[in-house]
């Protein structure tokens, strides 16, 4: 089509328009809209704005169309229009479900906010209680790819920031016995790998480093949604749970009560509380 035939048809309200958005409303700034007539022949491709917004003046004839609209990591969508008399179309709002009916934040950087999440470990105490801790010092990124599997995350945590409420327990935790934070100041976490594992959740394979060993460690991680926050950005909710071995990391100490009871169980369970802001740095208020 000539540009002069694009202007035509821009000024008479003619083509083709289009919203393509998320379950959750967020814009698919990547989706490709083609129209097909009723032979299959393609008369018009095009991709929509950073808004998600399709907007081509290409006129076609009135009459009979099929529109599919695709995006990298989303199932497709298929619907029928019709271009009126003046050639054109509108085809409303359109909403794309990942791939295997999941859904992530919108593609890119996210960083986690430590003021408002939680990394906490508990332990069995006397095969009868647990013992509750937590890190107070950790920072971390999550990367989500318009191709949902090649999203990351990384994580780092201050292994002297250990507080579970009893500073005499604590100072034994940061000793060679269990952290060895004077050798290790440092627990690592990169993700190697995310696979879906049901509606909202995913299984994230990572490498955990802990005490200079590095061992595979999975994370079963829910997704709990968006939201504006009172600094003008957008933050999303997560949760992972994990299961560690203790002996994995070289942290076999352990004392024998009656009965032959360790006083302390042989795994830990990690549960992670995440909020993370959209883009590359917190907010400063």
């Amino acid at each position: 089509m000539t540009s002069t035939g694009a202007a035509a048809g821009a000024a008479n309200g003619a083509g083709v328009r289009a919203q393509v958005r998320t379950r959750d409303g967020w814009a698919v700034q990547h989706a490709v809209l083609t129209v097909t007539d009723m032979t299959g022949t393609q008369v018009l491709r095009a991709a929509a704005d950073e808004n998600g917004a399709v907007r081509d003046a290409q006129p076609l004839a009135p009459g009979p169309y099929t529109v599919i609209v695709t995006a990298v990591g989303y199932a497709p969508v298929a619907s029928s229009a019709i271009v009126t008399a003046s050639g054109r179309m509108d085809v409303g709002n359109v909403t794309l479900a990942r791939q295997g009916g999941a859904e992530l934040p919108p593609p890119g950087a996210w960083t986690i906010d430590p003021m408002h999440s939680t990394v906490a470990a508990t332990a069995q105490h006397l095969g009868i209680t647990s013992v509750h801790g937590r890190f107070l010092d950790f920072a971390g990124r999550i990367e989500i790819a318009e191709d949902l599997d090649k999203s990351s995350v990384r994580a780092v945590i201050k292994t002297a920031s250990i507080d579970t409420g009893n500073g005499m327990r604590d100072g034994h935790l940061r000793t060679g016995d269990f952290l060895d934070v004077e050798q290790y100041p440092e627990m690592t976490y990169v993700s190697t790998g995310l696979e879906p594992a049901g509606p909202d959740r995913w299984t994230v394979h990572g490498d955990l480093s802990l005490r200079g060993v590095v061992r595979a460690v999975d994370l079963d991680l829910s997704y709990l949604g968006t939201g504006p926050d009172p600094w003008g950005g957008v933050r999303a909710a997560f949760n992972a749970t994990a299961e560690l071995r203790r002996e994995d990391f070289k942290m076999n100490y352990n004392q024998v009560v009656a009965a032959g009871i360790a006083a302390i169980g042989t795994t830990l369970r990690v549960e992670l509380d995440i909020q993370a802001v959209q883009g590359e740095n917190l907010p400063t208020a």
